[in-house]
């Protein structure tokens, strides 16, 4: 398979992440735009009680590759990764905290 055709799932587990994800959206989509592969963006809100969902949610307007799965209620980090793991749908999948405490890099 060649790396044009690649694509890499990356799960973001979320509970109240309101104030940070505008920028981790940010980050992840300007990374992701420089890299040959093709990326999907799943995030699992995990019953999120702020606006995280939303601004996930509006995000999807602009960015395509960008997925929401919305919990009922917060099931536990460990449930999103595993939702997120089933929903994805590429070749690879990467997990990472909706944080950004370790930013998305490539060190080749």
């Amino acid at each position: 398979m060649d790396k044009e055709t690649e694509l890499i799932s990356i799960v973001l587990p979320v509970f109240n992440e309101e104030a940070g994800i505008e920028n981790t959206i940010d980050s992840l989509e300007n990374f992701t735009a420089n890299q040959p592969q093709n990326f999907e963006l799943i995030f699992i809100d995990d019953g999120s009680s702020d606006q995280s969902a939303k601004l996930i949610a509006s995000s999807q307007a602009y960015h395509s590759n960008i997925k929401l799965v919305q919990f009922s209620r917060n099931f536990g980090h460990q449930l999103a990764i595993t939702a997120g793991i089933r929903y994805a749908s590429g070749d690879a999948v990467v997990v990472m905290d909706a944080d950004l405490q370790d930013p998305p890099r490539c060190d080749r």
